[in-house]
């Protein structure tokens, strides 16, 4: 039977000009990309240069086999990545063959993997989800781990791992890239750039795989419960949204949507805005709008929020600094100043504050209910106002979290096209024999047949974070620029949004229809 899944199962993806023939595509080495603080720590791959795809003789094909595991939380257009690995593989040599490794990770380290095969590959294609072969998050990191994966590639004789997943999952494929020069293996370890949260950007990477679509999934869902609110006129809607630790996902959703207000992390930040400082704003906001007899709104929250509130960051920043501990001791090691904010919290956030650190040893902020913690001191604040004469609208709110809802949907075009792309290019660079990449396509913002093709260094987008207390290199997260133009036409907008109401209903993810619609790209790319 017929229906959207099957219908995008049978979709090709359109491909780049520039990729459409393998037989006249070579590299070309651009400015070299050298890191000095994280050199130490990368001796056989610091100092690569960047590689662009240009038109020439090709390197002569060869038989490859090449191992893929995804990294992390799932995001939309995966699949397609492995897809046109598998193409591009079988393209240029029938006897290519592509490897999956099963549960991440972990599928590398303890040798779990199938082989890739047409009909296995077949529903999977222009999928959402990584259900084919299943995701880990496992930080690649100590020598018993880097030493399993090693046996494993040589075990199945392979000439490249790709590995698809976002900056801790980058920050692996660098250290395995490294580990296997310092074993005197030729196996190329290329990473694909995913993560829906928007924050695995640089000067050749503008935007990673699966944002697109779990920001388009999310649009309309906040658009639906934007017309569910000029029907009622009844309730604040207080939605987090996911992105830990930038505010991406919350401004591309603001420009589809035009809620009545949106917290911005970065700008946060940079304003120094308290947390009581920032519940007066939300406050004074609720109070205008009930002036003009409006006691309903839409207020945008991005997960990582409290990370950006000073107060609240200091608090975190040193939890995250210490071992697991009661809450009966966690004011005796506390600064004072933290102290004071963490007794000041409501029962409920102190105990999800002191929860199990995630994988890299933070507190899992996705699990913090901050869209509450604001409610509650919100209604807090407009109760004094309301003894006080200052405020006599009715304050009913509810409290929503979008997140794992954006990771799996059915990709958009451009999330399709994009990682389809992403995917040639990595078989590419693994043909050319090059380590330590990240496969990259820029010229996003044009039509799909002029976007460009490379690969940079991995090394290149390191820098040192202290983790558990212990500088270790990562790929640097990238925040919402509050000085870039988009921004700015943001703040100039958001005045409007603020009472009039002009709320924009996206609607679902087109994939019939007019051009415009089918083939919109991001927001942040404009």
């Amino acid at each position: 039977m017929e229906n959207l899944t099957y219908l995008r199962e049978k979709s090709i993806p359109e491909v780049p000009k520039q990729l459409s023939d393998l037989s006249i595509i070579r590299f070309i080495k651009e400015e070299i990309l050298s890191n000095k603080v994280i050199a130490s720590y990368f001796p056989h791959t610091i100092g690569q240069p960047v590689l662009k795809i240009a038109e020439g003789k090709a390197v002569e094909n060869r038989p490859l086999n090449v191992g893929v595991f995804f990294s992390g939380g799932p995001a939309s257009g995966g699949h397609n990545v492995i897809a046109a690995l598998f193409d591009t593989l079988k393209s240029l040599h029938p006897e290519s063959q592509l490897i999956g490794f099963l549960e991440g990770p972990n599928g590398i380290v303890n040798g779990k993997y199938c082989l890739i095969t047409s009909e296995l590959l077949a529903p999977y294609r222009n999928q959402g989800g990584f259900n084919l072969l299943g995701t880990g998050r496992m930080k690649l990191e100590t020598q018993e781990q880097l030493e399993k994966a090693w046996i494993t590639v040589q075990k199945l004789q392979l000439n490249g791992l790709i590995v698809i997943g976002g900056d801790d999952s980058q920050t692996n494929a660098a250290f395995l890239a490294e580990y296997f020069l310092s074993r005197q293996s030729s196996v190329s370890v290329i990473g694909v750039p995913k993560t829906i949260d928007g924050d695995l950007q640089s000067s050749f990477t503008s935007i990673s795989f699966g944002f697109d679509t779990a920001c388009k999934v999310y649009s309309e869902m906040i658009g639906n419960i934007a017309k569910d609110e000029l029907s009622t006129k009844k309730y604040y809607h207080f939605i987090k949204l996911m992105g830990r630790s930038a505010s991406h996902i919350v401004l591309e959703c603001a420009l589809s949507t035009h809620p009545n207000m949106v917290l911005i992390g970065e700008e946060i930040l940079a304003e120094q805005t308290s947390f009581m400082g920032l519940i007066q704003e939300i406050a004074d906001l609720i109070c205008k709008r009930s002036e003009q007899g409006k006691d309903f709104g839409l207020i945008l929250i991005p997960e990582g929020v409290i990370e950006f509130v000073p107060d609240l960051a200091l608090l975190i920043k040193e939890l995250n600094n210490l071992a697991s501990l009661q809450k009966n001791e966690i004011l005796d090691v506390l600064s004072a100043p933290s102290a004071t904010t963490f007794k000041a919290l409501p029962e409920m956030i102190q105990n999800q504050l002191l929860m199990d650190r995630d994988a890299h040893g933070n507190i899992p902020l996705s699990f913090i209910e901050t869209e509450r913690l604001l409610m509650e001191n919100v209604k807090a604040e407009l109760l004094k106002r309301t003894k006080e004469g200052c405020y006599k609208g009715k304050f009913s709110v509810q409290c929503h979290f979008f997140g794992y809802e954006g990771r799996s949907a059915l990709p958009s075009y451009f999330d399709s096209h994009y990682c389809y792309a992403l995917g040639i290019v990595s078989a590419l660079l693994v043909k050319e024999g090059v380590t330590g990449y990240m496969s990259f396509i820029t010229g996003l913002e044009k039509e799909v047949i002029e976007w460009q093709g490379g690969g940079v260094p991995l090394t290149a987008l390191l820098d040192l974070e202290k983790r558990q207390g212990v500088n270790k290199p990562v790929i640097k997260k990238t925040l919402v620029d509050i000085h870039s133009k988009l921004f700015g036409q943001f703040k100039n907008d958001r005045l409007k949004w603020a009472f009039n109401d002009a709320y924009q209903f996206p609607g679902p993810i087109q994939f019939f229809g007019p051009k415009e619609l089918v083939e919109a790209s991001p927001h942040i790319l404009k």
